[in-house]
């Protein structure tokens, strides 16, 4: 028989307790991946409301170039510097491109540049100015012919108004035909003009005729005096292809207050700037 034995029987019961534990941060990169991603989306809507098509091409080639990129490319060394890497244009902070093999030979021009060539046209304009009348030495003109002359000199040029007085006319009666002071004076103009090169512009204009006159040729006659002033011109040597244009004003632009003035009988000839 058995031994029986009274001890008692302990049971241990052990509680398991599962925590979460540690998830990492990949949660953290993937928050910063998806806000990085959003900032370059709302970048580039705003690149493409805010740039030139131009533009948007200088930055595509930018991130994607096919030389080296330094700061005289088109690319530029900041935004919007060029207008793409393969310009051959100056433009502000893009140099002369990146095609130095295909680069003009010829060396842009500069503001100093350009001023000092306007300058150079305003002093030649002046030097035919003072010769035409005369001023410091002799006139080329008579005093006859200088009575009907008054200069200026302008944005467009030197203009020379030849007009009529009341004792002495440019054309006889109502007709295009010259009279002796004003083949003078064309043939004056035709030899000063030839120490420079610039175009020349002729319009003539007529005083207003009265309202019962009849059959007033105001436009045709002072078409057909300025067409005179040119054929005296260029019979005194002058280069028929630098004559610019020919108009007739008739009597729309009148110089004196008096619409009807003999003074608003005039020719004017505009030695024109070249560079306008």
């Amino acid at each position: 028989m058995g031994v029986q034995s009274n001890a008692p029987v302990i049971i241990k019961r052990k509680k398991i307790i599962v925590s979460d534990g540690h998830h990492g941060g990949a949660w953290k990169v993937a928050y910063a991946d998806f806000v990085t991603a959003m900032m370059a989306f709302f970048m580039l809507m705003w690149l493409l409301n805010a740039t030139t098509e131009k533009q948007r091409k200088g930055i595509a080639d930018y991130f994607s170039p096919t030389i080296p990129i330094n700061r005289v490319s088109g690319g530029g060394d900041g935004m919007f510097g060029g207008t793409n890497i393969f310009t051959q244009e100056i433009v502000a902070q893009s140099g002369t491109g990146g095609t130095a093999f295909n680069a003009p030979d010829v060396a842009p021009i500069t503001a100093a540049e350009d001023d000092q060539a306007a300058a150079a046209q305003v002093a030649a304009l002046h030097d035919i100015e003072e010769t035409l009348l005369g001023r410091g030495g002799e006139s080329l003109l008579s005093e006859k012919a200088l009575r009907h002359i008054v200069t200026r000199l302008t944005d467009e040029g030197l203009i020379i108004e030849i007009f009529d007085l009341d004792d002495a006319r440019l054309f006889v009666d109502d007709t295009a035909v010259p009279t002796e002071v004003a083949s003078e004076i064309a043939a004056t103009l035709a030899r000063v003009f030839a120490l420079v090169r610039n175009p020349v512009a002729i319009s003539g204009h007529t005083a207003a005729r009265s309202v019962v006159v009849q059959q007033s040729q105001v436009w045709t006659l002072s078409t057909d005096r300025a067409e005179k002033i040119r054929q005296l011109l260029e019979g005194g040597g002058f280069p028929a292809e630098r004559v610019a244009r020919i108009t007739g004003f008739a009597d729309r632009k009148p110089v004196v207050a008096d619409p009807s003035a003999i003074r608003n009988n005039r020719i004017e000839i505009i030695l024109l700037r070249s560079d306008v």
